[in-house]
């Protein structure tokens, strides 16, 4: 009977390990530039064509590599920073696996340039798909230059399921955030096709988050700082009023690599607890330095998930000192030697400030009471006058009961009737519906006396589901019903909101929304849709951002669908708005009018009818 197993070819192992470590064009970049981190380099240029598809070159002016060196750096488990498994326990460096360069020469055609310090020449390689081609001598600058050419030119399959430009533009700046975040002391750059993205000095820690993130952030961040035997935490959170209702920046880095902890960002968000909304999320870039034996940072080929060994100790001190950090702030306002910001008072020569002045009279004794007005001092006088007001109280609810106007035998209700049966809502035929009156119950809920009971609406929902179809139907007619601004809103965006913005554009436009862009950035709305308030733009903005951040509408019905879903919500009545009778009456009108009016879009009950029975078992 022949043998079965047999030992893979180094070509096709090569490329399993790629589909480890290299899953789309972000991860060959965040491996490139941790290998120019390690090698100590002072300014690193990164250099994207058609998001990664048609080139990835990473130029940096680090150590540099010998011929030999360079060579050995494409083979599998190369690596100049483990010589046993201890080692794994006391990494301090970035790319250590030493599967790289093997994984990402392995499935595209690279080319490598380097020198060394004192070194007259440089060698320069060529792979393509694992297999060597030509490796000469070469003049080049110090340092290191590596080109990565058509990614996955020989794994079609890989290649198909590659999202859209934008898309995977998006997570190349994500990584390339991460890796300039934690690093403020390198120089960085990053150009697309041929366009500056990112152009980011050496600065300090705060300028380089304000550099990454826009000018807006910088009046937002609180300083944290706590250190331990056992760990220093250091960063920057955002202060709890500038808290969004979407995630928005969120980082953590330990021992000098961005990571992903829940536990951790739940010790944050308690630390937060009842000083933001329940709906709101805060920002913070956060540090932490531990002692590289008591955290296991190989647990996963991205390395971006890490175990701690004394995970509760983490949790506590990373909560207090986001909570000593909140303290501080609450208590007294900090100064900030880091912005670019001047403190010059002009005050005119020889002027002495004088102190605030009380006058106090020294006559006034509160237990003296002053006499009554002559109209009170007969018996019984302000008891008349109270009861006067008691009567003119009653008139005034009783003029606004008799305004209501009685529901009767509306066009569309008048054809449907609601039946619970078994927690389902049934659409059947009826005649009439007897005469009604509309109540707004908690200022949430719309009471309707039907003919088989009340029935309750939740006014939010139902306005959220009128609005949905309405905006659907614009977005598939292409039809828009805009308001011009009289004062255009201008808002600044980090470098992956603004690309989702432009992803997003052409459907906003097709909502009445007119965005442009000013570049840095920035955008200036020009007009919105008909019924969306200007105070709602930003939040409505950031919402869409949010939304589209991690690849959940890929097709263009779906990204169209989500746009109407957040819009309604954003402009939908709330709970707690009282509302007048006749847009009480209106909400219901249209909400009949739809073509789902039981379901709002989030898929929830919009209304419920309590029959006679029901609310008669509930009073026994």
């Amino acid at each position: 009977m022949p043998d079965f197993i047999r030992l893979l070819p180094d070509s096709v192992a090569n490329q399993i390990a790629a589909g480890e470590v290299i899953q789309r064009p972000a991860s060959a970049v965040k491996e490139l530039m941790e290998n120019a981190i390690d090698a100590g380099s002072t300014n690193i240029r990164l250099i994207i064509k058609d998001a990664g598809r048609t080139l990835i070159q990473v130029v940096d002016n680090g150590s540099g590599m010998s011929e030999t060196d360079a060579r050995m750096s494409f083979e599998r488990h190369a690596t100049s920073k483990i010589r046993d498994a201890n080692d794994l326990f006391s990494i301090r460096t970035l790319g250590f696996r030493g599967e790289a360069l093997a994984s990402v020469a392995a499935v595209a055609q690279v080319e490598l340039k380097t020198r060394k310090q004192g070194d007259e020449i440089g060698t320069c390689i060529n792979i393509e798909g694992s297999r060597v081609k030509s490796q000469e001598e070469v003049s080049c600058a110090i340092g290191t230059s590596i080109l990565v050419k058509n990614l996955f030119f020989n794994v079609p399959a890989r290649r198909n399921f590659l999202k859209s430009d934008t898309v995977e533009f998006r997570q190349i700046l994500e990584e390339f955030q991460r890796v300039s975040l934690v690093h403020p002391d390198i120089e960085f750059s990053l150009h697309h096709n041929d366009k500056p993205v990112f152009q980011l000095t050496k600065v300090g820690l705060k300028q380089r988050i304000v550099h990454v993130f826009g000018n807006q952030i910088n009046e937002k961040l609180l300083p944290v700082e706590m250190k331990t035997e056992q760990v220093t935490i250091y960063g920057f959170i955002g202060k709890p009023e500038t808290a969004r209702k979407t995630r928005g920046e969120q980082y953590f880095f330990a021992n000098g690599r961005f990571i992903r902890h829940p536990y951790l960002h739940h010790a944050v968000e308690q630390a937060f607890e009842e000083l933001i909304p329940e709906a709101a999320y805060p920002t913070y870039f956060l540090f932490i330095e531990v002692d590289p034996s008591s955290i296991d940072v190989n647990i996963h080929p991205t390395k971006t998930e890490v175990n701690f060994q004394h995970g509760q100790l983490m949790y506590g001190s990373l909560r207090s000192a986001v909570k000593h950090a909140l303290g501080m702030f609450s208590l007294s306002p900090t100064l900030d030697f880091e912005t670019e910001q001047s403190f010059d008072f002009n005050i005119p020569k020889g002027y002495e400030p004088k102190p605030p002045t009380i006058t106090l009279n020294p006559d006034y004794n509160p237990f003296n009471r002053p006499s009554k007005p002559a109209s009170l001092s007969r018996p019984g006088d302000g008891i008349k006058a109270n009861r006067d007001q008691w009567e003119k109280m009653y008139d005034v609810v009783n003029a606004s009961t008799t305004g209501i106007q009685p529901f009767v035998e509306h066009s569309i209700f008048s054809q449907v009737e609601n039946k619970i049966e078994n927690d389902k809502i049934e659409i059947i035929p009826e005649e009439t519906i007897s005469t009604s009156r509309l109540i707004q119950v908690q200022n949430r809920y719309i009471a309707v006396n039907v003919k088989s009971g009340l029935m309750l609406v939740d006014q939010q929902k139902a306005h959220e589901r009128i609005l949905y179809e309405r905006i659907g139907a614009m977005l598939g007619s292409e039809a828009s019903a805009p308001q011009r601004s009289l004062f255009p809103h201008t808002i600044k965006l980090s470098a992956i909101d603004a690309e989702i913005l432009r992803e997003i554009n052409e459907d906003l436009l097709t909502l009445g929304f007119d965005i442009n862009e000013l570049g840095g950035g920035s955008f200036v709305i020009n007009s919105l849709p008909a019924d969306l308030p200007i105070d709602k733009v930003s939040d409505l903005i950031d919402s869409l951002l949010e939304d589209f951040k991690n690849n959940r509408t890929e097709l263009g019905s779906e990204r169209k669908a989500k746009v109407a879903r957040l819009l309604a919500h954003n402009i939908a009545v709330k709970v707690g708005k009282l509302l007048q009778n006749e847009e009480m009456q209106a909400i219901i009108d249209e909400l009949f009018s739809c073509q789902v009016p039981d379901i709002a879009p989030d898929g929830s009950r919009i209304l419920r009818i309590l029959t006679s029975a029901e609310i008669e078992k509930l009073l026994r």
